[in-house]
């Protein structure tokens, strides 16, 4: 396994970060990981994607987000905003050949703006991005999957206070502050359409209740382009690390390294 290893080149902030599989990540079309919401780089989806990177002798990236894992930070400080600066940086710093970008959750929504980003900022970098596979995608969650739950007292809480606290399946309650719900709202998609810039690949659980199935379907339908696919996973959840979940999101991010392999820089 690869050991841990730390950038502080961001003013104010040390992100921990690992590399999986062959130095020289320009052999072959490598991975980049998105983690989502409170989630950090040695879970079990990242793990499985290093597992691949490994057996492929493919490079692949993950780090955490300021506030998440073992990087520097509160959570209670991040927003969108500093999370996609932080998500930019490593793909420019620290990769070099194709990546297919792959985002769970809040990091499917970072997939899409870092994407959207980096061709509107940096295009040979944006060129380097071979596709997306989006892992139950949190796109819009600010708006559509946490503040429309907020029953009137966490409303009233977050406006007196800054902060609320939703309960998780996973542990300690979120807390959600009022500087991330407004943070988000300058990086809506859902309602302008989202421009497709190259093959993504949707992976949604049919059980998943905290990001439903007809959310992924208004994300799909949003999308315009021809290279787009959505696969509900039958009797999966939210976090879809369960072996047979993990085999299917093994091959589609394969499927699509190796036939980006095919294509000439």
């Amino acid at each position: 396994m690869a050991g841990v290893e730390f950038d502080d080149r961001l003013a104010g902030t040390q992100l921990a970060f690992m590399h999986d599989g062959p130095p020289d990540d320009r052999l072959h079309t490598g991975f980049f990981w998105l983690g989502g919401f409170m989630s950090d780089m040695t879970g079990s989806k990242a793990e499985a994607l290093a597992d691949l990177a490994r057996a492929t002798r493919r490079a692949c990236l993950r780090f955490d987000y300021s506030g998440h894992g073992q990087s520097d930070g509160e959570f209670t400080d991040g927003t969108l905003s500093l999370w996609l600066e932080q998500a930019t940086h490593m793909f420019i710093s620290h990769t070099l050949g194709k990546r297919i970008i792959v985002g769970s959750s809040m990091g499917g929504w970072l997939a899409l703006l870092l994407a959207r980003k980096l061709q509107l900022e940096d295009p040979p970098a944006f060129r380097r991005i071979a596709g997306l596979v989006l892992i139950a995608p949190a796109v819009d969650m600010t708006r559509d999957l946490i503040a429309s739950q907020f029953t009137p007292e966490q409303t009233s809480e977050l406006a007196e206070t800054g902060v609320t606290y939703l309960p998780s399946d996973y542990g300690a309650p979120y807390p959600i502050t009022e500087s991330l719900i407004e943070d988000g709202k300058s990086h809506l998609m859902l309602s302008k359409g989202i421009a497709a810039t190259g093959p993504i690949r949707i992976l949604q659980g049919a059980n998943d209740a905290e990001v439903p199935p007809q959310h992924a379907l208004r994300i799909f339908e949003a999308i315009t382009g021809e290279d787009v696919t959505l696969q509900f996973i039958k009797g999966g959840d939210h976090r879809l690390s369960a072996p047979p979940y993990l085999r299917i999101i093994k091959d589609t991010v394969l499927a699509m390294a190796q036939r980006a392999d095919g294509n000439a820089y």
